[in-house]
């Protein structure tokens, strides 16, 4: 019985592989928390086979090359591949852009096929760095998506990628207990929209906090599990440039 396990960070991926879980693990770690999202044809064109689409635009660019080419299964596309595992898993981390990739995939599968994806999701309570290779008994518990989870998720996705936030905010009005931590997300990403008096949004409202204390090293106003900042909406590069955007800002005032 061959598996497959898609994960959303590939050091989870690297220690799921080298536990030797699955016959093949794939990591997704495509951001959609930060910047513009992408246009329908390049969101369709990342799980797609490969053809014409630049590095870091197609869904196995975060996996080694030389795992793929061992599993014979480079410049495949998402469903394709799906289809020749006898078990799929979907292995996805707490913070939200894994949320969100989740969404992404399973838009993308109800938009090719009627029936349900026959694979399950693992929702990880921790975040995937502080995971040692997962054994067999402390595998996070399997969650099987229905039809009325696949039509919720597809509206969630959509809700996200709409122009104006409160399609968004009306998922509050919806069922969202089937996917762990994705109610308090919404809330999250909500958060990180500009306030109408400061014009910041959470993230950079709790660094200008924990500035304002003293006694801080830039790395100190970085989130981080038990940290002082522990939203988790951003990752390290891009809180690096809230920071340095707001720097440039300070500077240019005098």
């Amino acid at each position: 019985m061959t598996r497959l396990i898609v994960t959303t960070d590939s050091s989870i991926a690297g220690a799921i592989q080298q536990a030797d879980l699955a016959d093949l693990v794939i990591a997704i770690e495509r951001r959609l928390v930060w910047g513009p999202l992408p246009a329908d044809a390049e969101l369709d064109a990342f799980f797609a086979p490969r053809t014409t689409q630049p590095r870091g635009l197609h869904w196995l660019d975060d996996t080694p090359s030389w795992r793929l080419e061992e599993s014979g299964v480079k410049d495949r596309g998402l469903i394709e591949l799906l289809a020749e595992y006898d078990s799929v898993e979907f292995w996805r981390g707490p913070e939200p852009n894994a949320q969100l990739i989740l969404l992404w995939l399973l838009d993308h599968w109800g938009r090719q096929h009627d029936a349900n994806p026959d694979f399950v999701v693992r929702s990880l309570f921790l975040g995937v760095r502080d995971v040692d290779p997962p054994r067999s008994e402390l595998y996070p518990p399997a969650v099987a998506i229905t039809p009325r989870q696949l039509k919720s998720a597809k509206r969630a996705w959509r809700a996200y990628r709409a122009l104006a936030p409160q399609r968004w905010r009306d998922l509050f009005k919806t069922d969202l207990s089937w996917l762990p931590h994705l109610a308090h997300h919404v809330r999250a990403l909500l958060n990180e929209l500009p306030r109408p008096a400061s014009g910041l949004g959470a993230t950079e409202a709790r660094i200008l906090q924990l500035i304002a204390r003293g006694g801080m090293q830039p790395f100190d106003v970085f989130p981080g599990h038990q940290k002082c900042n522990e939203l988790d909406v951003y990752g390290y590069w891009e809180v690096g440039a809230l920071l340095a955007v707001r720097e440039a800002g300070r500077g240019g005032t005098g």
